[in-house]
This record gives C-alpha cells, structure tokens and sequence, in this order.
C-alpha cells in the first residue's frame, strides 16, 4: 500500500487537497468492489491540526502533522492562492519536510501553482517544471534555475511531478492512480470523474498576454510597435533598426526581457490575434490569415498548431460560438 500525503498549507485552494483525496479514495473503492487491497493509505498533512482556509469561509482538518510522518511513498503539494512570494513565507516550515521526504526515497507532485512552494526547495534546480500558465512569468521571475515547460500538463523529472494549471491537474492524478494502481484503474477512474485521459497540453488554453514587466524601456516599445502592426511583415533587422540598437544586441535584450525572441514574440502575437477571430468572428481561416499578416497558408497553419496544440479549424469548431451551436 501506498502512503499519500496530502500537503494543507496555508492559503492553499480548497479543491487543490479536497480532489487528489477524492480520485485516491475512489480508486480504493474501485479496488475492494473488485475484491482487492486498497491501494493507499491518505492522509492530509499540515503544520497544525485545522488549517483556515478562504479567509476563513473553510477549515480542514488534517490527519497528521508533518512531524508525525516519519517516512512516505507520496507528497502532493496542492495549488496555493493568493500572492505567492507571501503563501511560501507563510508555507516556510514546510520547505525542508519535503526535501527530508523526497531524500527518504519519497515522489513529490505538485499541483498548478503549487510549483511555486516545490521550486521553493530548490529540488528543481536544473530541472523542468509545469505551473498555470499565467503564472508563467512570475515563475521564471522567481526560480530562473528551473526550465519551465510552456504547455507542458504533466512534467516528470527524477521523482518529481508537477502538473498545468487549474483543472488540469487531474491529469498528473490520473498519472499517479497510472503508475500505482495500473492501467485499468486510471482508466476507470478516468470515466468516473470524466477526464480525458492522457491529455498532455494545456496549450489550447493559453492567452498570450506577452511579457512587459521589465524595465528596459526600448524593448517595451518594440513589443508595442509590434502589437500594433499585425498586418505588417516586420523583420528583426527593422526593429533594431528602428530602436537603434545592434541587432545581436537587440535580439539578446529582446530575450532577457519577454523570454522570446523578436521572431517568437511576433508569431504569439499575431496568433492571439488570430484566436480572438476565430473565437468571435464568422470569418473562414484564409480571412483571419491574412488579417493577421500571414499570406502562406501553410505556414499560418504549421505556427497556429504549434503554438496552440490546434490546428485552425479545429481551435475554431472548439471556441466560435456558432460553430459549437
């Protein structure tokens, strides 16, 4: 049997703890329906016996302290709300529990924005990660010793999971029940909750809002000049040009600054601009194209897909309106 701690740190989402408990005690009972063992021991893990939650509208009831656990097979960290620099100040006690525990042989999962309190340990240093999303900015911000992989559902790296954002991680759980229940019960656990199943990007989701929290001042208007030309073919040489910086120069602040280069950044803006047309506008796919200055269908068609994990008609039947209808 396996040992699963449940982390309840302060300030974390409710359904981040309630849910890994939910999909573990399901397959439990899937197992004795079958006339089997159970396949784990749970447990909510916390620095004190009830933790507050939601400005206090909730409280949850842990199992055990951590410093009642000497050893155990699991370790979820669930999503944290709220400021993250302030919920891993708050969370500091359960920083070097979780390093004592994964040195103990122990795998430790992270669920969304609970990526923030697992870098924390600095078990990720020179490793990959997956976090919300739209917290991808701030994450490099805050741990540039870890690769986070854009898109990226589930990231495994040497007995350490972490998953994409919101209700995406009910795919590294399905994952886990994988790993240590079989095939058959992740698969029905799958139809239980109804997840699909080895879904492995969160790309379809994702709003590029590009980087802008720097201070290098040229580069920001760069960003804007191109935001404001989406018909238009810019090339890197214009821009450096345009800003009077060297073009080496220019494509090396470009990077620092937004985490793409110019040519990255000019593809995600013109493609965002493509989804809210395709999301919102009857317009067929040779329109949108041309409206967001690409005229080689096939290269529109090769940078959508892989940007968004779609391909446009595809992003379009899932999102326009009346398409759905």
């Amino acid at each position: 049997m396996k040992h699963v701690s449940i982390l309840v740190p302060y300030d974390a989402v409710l359904a981040a703890i309630f849910d890994p408990r939910y999909i573990f005690s399901a397959v439990n009972q899937f197992l004795i329906d079958a006339g089997k063992e159970p396949a784990f021991d749970i447990k909510l893990v916390g620095l004190s016996p009830q933790v507050q939650l939601s400005g206090g509208a909730f409280a949850v009831n842990t199992d055990a302290l951590c410093a009642d656990i000497e050893k155990t097979d699991l370790v979820i960290i669930p999503a944290l709300g709220g400021d993250m620099k302030t919920s891993i100040e708050r969370n500091r006690e359960l920083v070097p529990w979780i390093i004592d525990q994964y040195h103990k042989g122990a795998e430790v999962t992270s669920l969304c924005v609970g990526a923030f309190l697992l870098a924390e340990t600095g078990l990720l240093d020179g490793k990959s990660c997956s976090t919300h999303w739209l917290f991808a900015n701030d994450f490099r911000a805050m741990f540039p010793n870890v690769t986070l992989t854009d898109g990226s559902i589930i990231t495994e790296n040497e007995r350490l999971f972490s998953s994409g954002g919101a209700s995406s991680y009910w795919n590294v759980l399905l994952h886990l029940v994988e790993r240590y229940a079989g095939r058959e019960m992740a698969i029905r656990a799958s139809k239980f909750f109804a997840i699909e199943i080895d879904r492995k990007s969160q790309s379809p989701f994702i709003m590029f809002n590009g980087q802008k929290r720097h201070e290098d001042e040229p580069i920001k208007k760069a960003q804007e000049f191109i935001e404001e030309n989406l018909t238009e073919k810019i090339s890197i040489e214009d821009l450096a040009t345009r800003f009077a910086i060297g073009r080496r120069h220019f494509i090396r602040r470009f990077k620092k600054a937004t985490n793409n280069t110019p040519a990255e950044y000019i593809q995600r803006v013109k493609i965002e601009a493509a989804k809210k047309h395709l999301e919102n506008t009857p317009k067929n796919i040779n329109e949108v194209m041309y409206d967001v200055g690409y005229t080689d269908v096939k290269a529109f068609r090769t940078v959508f897909k892989k940007i968004t994990g779609l391909s446009p008609i595809d992003y379009k039947h899932r999102y326009n309106r009346e398409n759905a209808a």
